[in-house]
């Protein structure tokens, strides 16, 4: 039986083990043994207790597994990612992280490895649909819209966070990129907001995010945007908190302590974003992408709406980001997609059978996209 190894035991990378478990060896590691006792005690997993911020001693415990799954913070996600390709290991990523990818493509090929950076939702699983229409049609126009929400709106925040705060945090101070008649544009995050309707949902409040990622560089299309999606009056109050300073990453000194004000900010938002025992979520995405083919306009729309498992009690955002992370790994580990270097998920759709595969395996675990055809 072929083995995987995933960094991190998280609420989305708890997901990916426990799925992955199914067919391959799988061992999940993380500093926190808490969440590794669960996946132990309950599914059985291998689980091993370490500091993978330790990249000389992360490239030891990926030495002897066939592939690796990326699932730590953000903020790690580089470092983590590095170490791995220069263990010489696959490795199928969703951290997420801030710096350009494409600085690894080059050690990636020396050392003959698959990296695969954003392989969740979005970025994920919406490069992954432009890829496969992309290689077969002039495609002029793309937009994402995508939000992971709670079932409950409860006041102030009316949000939930289910992976690391800071990393949500980021969302709302990364500048974000769109492409606008050819030409890359960057504006600050939370701007051009827009009221949208969704069916089941309702109303949400969309504004501009930094979601496009390797898009921007890999796709030649003239209009490509991503906008994250909350409840309406959401970018009100985080506006106020960007701007008085709640989200700086400079330190300020009080007291003669000196501390990070994002640091101070994630601490006090994480009891307060924290999904409470039973509570659920849902995960809401519309892909839009027109253009020409065979010399007619095509214009197809995905919708997806996914909520939490109860059953299971797994998160919306664990099973669309995490099974998508898993239908990837599956291409990898089984050798159906070989293509070495950074990888960003679009190339990965450009196959139909890739593309084919991802849309049935997640089908499988009922996270379902609605495709609507020239409408």
């Amino acid at each position: 039986m072929k083995k995987i190894v995933v960094l991190g035991a998280g609420l989305v990378g708890n997901a990916i083990a426990i799925d992955l478990s199914v067919h391959f060896q799988v061992t999940s590691v993380d500093i926190n043994i808490e969440a590794l006792e669960k996946l132990k005690n309950k599914h059985g997993i291998s689980i091993l207790k370490a500091d993978l911020s330790d990249t000389e001693n992360l490239k030891k415990i990926v030495a002897n597994f066939d592939l690796v799954i990326g699932a730590v913070p953000g903020f790690m996600g580089f470092n983590t990612v590095k170490a791995v390709i220069e263990a010489g290991k696959n490795i199928v990523d969703i951290s997420f992280f801030a710096e350009n990818p494409f600085e690894l493509d080059q050690l990636a090929k020396k050392h003959n490895v698959t990296a695969i950076v954003d392989a969740g939702v979005a970025p994920g699983l919406g490069n992954i649909i432009l890829g496969f229409h992309n290689k077969r049609m002039k495609v002029n126009n793309f937009r994402c819209l995508v939000g992971g929400l709670p079932l409950v709106r409860e006041w102030p925040f009316e949000y939930k966070a289910v992976f690391s705060p800071i990393d949500v945090i980021e969302e709302y101070v990364r500048p974000a990129r769109y492409v606008q008649a050819g030409q890359l544009v960057v504006r600050e995050a939370l701007s051009d907001a827009e009221l949208i309707h969704f069916d089941k949902v309702g109303t949400l409040e969309a504004w501009n995010s930094d979601g496009l990622r390797s898009l921007a560089v890999t796709m030649n299309i003239p209009n490509m945007i991503e906008k994250t999606l909350r409840f309406p009056g959401t970018i009100e109050y985080l506006k106020v908190l960007r701007d008085t300073g709640f989200f700086s990453y400079q330190e300020i000194e009080i007291n003669g302590t000196k501390i990070r004000p994002i640091d101070l900010t994630a601490k006090l938002l994480f009891p307060k974003w924290k999904l409470k025992e039973g509570e659920g979520d849902f995960t809401v995405m519309q892909i839009d992408i027109s253009g020409e083919k065979n010399g007619e306009n095509v214009h197809y729309v995905y919708n997806l709406y996914d909520v939490y498992d109860f059953e299971n009690q797994t998160i919306s955002m664990a099973r669309t980001t995490g099974y998508t992370c898993t239908a990837v790994a599956n291409l990898v580990i089984n050798e159906q997609f070989t293509q070495k270097g950074i990888c960003p998920p679009e190339f990965v759709g450009e196959e139909e059978v890739n593309f084919n595969f991802i849309l049935d395996y997640l089908k499988q675990r009922n996270v379902n996209l609605n495709l609507l055809c020239n409408v």
